[in-house]
């Protein structure tokens, strides 16, 4: 495996599309986060503070007790956003060998943070931006809320390692780094063994991926100081349906 290390190599808002369609990625600055989802930087600066408060992530089965998450499920026909019932996380284990195969039911999103015209607004710019390089009729997104805190001395990102999602695209969003080393994100081609690394530390900066050709991973957190704690928002983006247990339950 070969890695090249570097800052995050920034893609200009006009190339967005034309990076995720030759390369598979593109990492993109908050300010043109601000610019293609047509909304204020400050109001997207101001969802951070919904990034308080959550609940522990109950399901992690390696004993941790360093994730704290909520989820929500939306359909997005052109410029229609709708937020469906309450439903369970699944993955195959084909995605995700440490926690696929299982119904997780997390926490919902608070619903001021629904209401948010400026969290509509990053759906609805990224759908559209996605729009772009694959046509759909409506795309299936699950949006998850993450803090990954040094509780123990270490916190785990990606404890499952490197990986696909079996979506079609996602969106890694860095919200907040505190008090913490580590974090990198590693992304690699699937089809090679070209690697890149890098550590985003801006704000509502953006790592966007075409998940059939890229497998990506962060790497764990540790505390600078006495605590510490990453934030971040992860939406995945698919076209044929949300992926639901053989299965599947209600809650």
């Amino acid at each position: 495996m070969t890695f090249s290390s570097l800052a995050p190599p920034l893609t200009p808002t006009k190339e967005i599309a034309q990076s995720l369609r030759e390369n598979g990625f593109a990492i993109i600055s908050a300010q043109s986060v601000a610019d293609v989802c047509k909304v204020p930087l400050s109001s997207l600066q101001a969802l951070t503070g919904f990034w308080e408060d959550m609940p522990r992530d109950p399901y992690l089965k390696d004993g941790g007790r360093y994730r704290f998450r909520r989820h929500a499920s939306y359909e997005i026909k052109g410029d229609a956003l709708r937020m469906v019932p309450h439903r369970a996380h699944w993955q195959s284990l084909d995605y995700n060998a440490l926690h696929g195969g299982i119904e997780r039911w997390f926490e919902p999103i608070n619903p001021a943070l629904a209401n948010d015209s400026a969290w509509q607004h990053v759906l609805l710019g990224l759908a559209q931006t996605l729009n772009a390089l694959k046509p759909v009729t409506t795309w299936f997104v699950e949006a998850h809320q993450f803090r990954i805190d040094t509780t123990d001395g270490i916190g785990r990102p990606t404890p499952e390692g490197a990986h696909r999602d079996g979506v079609d695209f996602v969106a890694v969003f860095l919200l907040d780094r505190v008090g913490i080393k580590g974090g990198e994100t590693r992304i690699f081609d699937s089809s090679g063994s070209a690697g890149l690394r890098f550590t985003l530390t801006e704000p509502w900066s953006l790592l966007l991926m075409n998940d059939e050709k890229m497998i990506h991973e962060s790497t764990p957190i540790q505390p600078a100081g006495k605590h510490g704690h990453r934030d971040t928002l992860v939406l995945t983006f698919r076209s044929n349906g949300f992926q639901d247990s053989p299965n599947r339950s209600q809650q």
